[in-house]
């Protein structure tokens, strides 16, 4: 077990699950100004909501395109980089560029915002940076920050991933509130696995 004992595994796995939950509660007094705006946009996206990101961003983005398309908004993962070698061409001016990016500063991400702002989309950034490049150049900004040291060495993003996770968490169940998108709805597009099973079961009662 290397050089830590059983009870020394544990307590720091502990410890690990507490500082993360702390993290992720620390998100609701946040929570503030930037939400509204960006949920407005996503609310009000009159063709896809696009969304990006890298590198932990990327998994954090794949998973708020699907939570948004299971509340009934058309969303989808886009990748920057493919976006920087003709898949831009697919962005039109109803479109929202939904980009999850830490510091806000990756190169790819910010050309692909940028080709999306001159193709007439909107730009919403989620950051721990409103003042970067993307955030300067998105038309709102959800500012999403994990406090303390929840990642390891501060960059191996655990914690933050979690925070980040959250917050999107809170624009999908409010989507899904304000736009009273129904359990029925949510069941013709997920027909499949238990959850499937489940609501057809309960639609036959």
């Amino acid at each position: 077990m290397g050089k830590m004992s059983k009870a020394q595994i544990l307590t720091r796995a502990r410890e690990v699950v507490r500082r993360e939950a702390d993290a992720v509660a620390a998100l609701g007094d946040q929570l503030g100004d930037s939400l509204v705006p960006v949920l407005a946009r996503v609310l009000n996206c009159k063709g896809h909501i696009l969304v990006t990101g890298t590198g932990t961003s990327h998994a954090m983005a794949l998973r708020l395109a699907h939570l948004l398309a299971c509340v009934g908004r058309p969303a989808v993962y886009v990748n920057a980089a493919d976006g920087l070698h003709g898949g831009s061409g697919a962005i039109t001016d109803k479109d929202v560029l939904f980009v999850i990016s830490k510091g806000g500063r990756s190169a790819e991400i910010n050309q692909l915002a940028d080709i999306a702002k001159k193709r007439g989309a909107t730009v919403i950034a989620q950051t721990e940076q409103p003042d970067s490049p993307l955030g300067r150049m998105a038309d709102a900004v959800y500012h999403v920050q994990a406090v303390g040291d929840v990642d390891p060495y501060g960059m191996v993003a655990t914690g933050s991933s979690l925070v980040n996770g959250a917050a999107d968490d809170v624009l999908c169940v409010l989507l899904l509130e304000m736009t009273g998108y129904s359990k029925a709805e949510f069941g013709s597009t997920h027909p499949g696995g238990a959850v499937g099973r489940r609501i057809a079961e309960e639609g036959k009662r």
